[in-house]
């Protein structure tokens, strides 16, 4: 008997009866930076079509989320002023918070609010922790801020903070925090494989990075793959609800490692470099934009991940619901 495989693809509706992996609105997460003392949204250049927010122009992106079917957003604020210890983080009234108390007075519990839960936003040394004496994050101390931006998030309103930092132990220490003070029930999704990629630039613009030096004394060696597991094993253990990969696209070995290894929900995020690679490309005629997109997210749908978060999050939704 001669096999003919080719039969399932001799049309498309053949190809949308058989397909293996799909895409949902409600499987993407809309990344979202909102800005103080913005009066309206700032374009990000390095990202076509990403902006960052005012409170306002993002109440409105929060009301389409939900219209869409959106997954969720994921908040980061960009602050008018930064110091060394980020402690406009754990400050009620700082960007992150008020925003976050923005995203659930406009749509509740239609939508889950989502927080980036890290410091490197608001330090003035860019670094996702405090420094020691000798200008090294110290991990420990860290944490006790971690613990502090938690419950400040959770008492905002947070349905899932997102602790992305990559301190040893910062997983354990949320939870703790959270469950003190009574917030049971928000989930923690743990970035349990970061890497210290270079296809973070673009998000450096996205909230005004003030880094200095790298970040690979925390974050992952892009050269290592069975150091994910070990990390992403210890969050799980220390009580995460949620993994995540990031980046996603260029370590879709990890993604699939990572969802063969727990049972929980895996996230993947599609971060600002993959996002501008293509949109550059697209600009300059090279390849067919809508397409790029939608392959890139289902070869990380079909990695492993169950939720992808995007910055076309939201024009993806308009075509899937056309």
């Amino acid at each position: 008997m001669i096999e003919r495989p080719r039969r399932l693809r001799s049309s498309a509706a053949m190809r949308r009866l058989v397909r293996e992996t799909r895409l949902a609105p409600s499987q993407l997460v809309l990344p979202m930076f909102v800005a103080e003392g913005a009066s309206e949204p700032r374009p990000i250049t390095s990202m076509p079509g990403v902006v960052q927010h005012s409170r306002e122009s993002a109440k409105k992106a929060y009301a389409e989320a939900v219209e869409l079917g959106l997954g969720g957003v994921m908040l980061f604020g960009v602050p008018e002023s930064k110091d060394a210890q980020g402690s406009g983080a754990c400050d009620p009234a700082g960007i992150l918070n008020v925003a976050i108390a923005d995203a659930r007075a406009e749509v509740g519990d239609d939508l889950l609010v989502m927080s980036d839960l890290c410091l490197d936003e608001f330090t003035d040394h860019g670094h996702c922790g405090v420094l020691d004496d000798q200008g090294r994050v110290d991990n420990d101390a860290t944490l006790q801020i971690y613990g502090q931006m938690a419950v400040a998030q959770a008492r905002a309103g947070a349905h899932v903070v997102a602790p992305s930092g990559m301190m040893d132990g910062q997983v354990a220490v949320i939870r703790a925090a959270l469950d003190e003070v009574g917030h049971l029930d928000t989930v923690v999704l743990a970035y349990a494989a970061k890497y210290a990629s270079a296809f973070y630039g673009p998000f450096r613009e996205a909230v005004d990075s003030s880094l200095q030096g790298d970040r690979r004394t925390y974050q992952q060696d892009p050269a290592n793959r069975r150091e994910a597991l070990r990390e992403t094993l210890l969050d799980v253990e220390q009580g995460a609800d949620i993994v995540m990969v990031k980046p996603a696209m260029s370590y879709l070995d990890v993604l699939a490692d990572v969802r063969a290894a727990v049972d929980l929900p895996v996230a993947a995020y599609q971060v600002s470099g993959e996002y501008a690679m293509i949109e550059a490309a697209a600009a300059q005629g090279w390849i067919d934009r809508d397409r790029a997109i939608d392959e890139s997210l289902v070869s990380i749908r079909r990695a492993g991940a169950d939720i992808v978060l995007t910055y076309w999050a939201a024009e993806v939704a308009r075509r899937l619901t056309r």
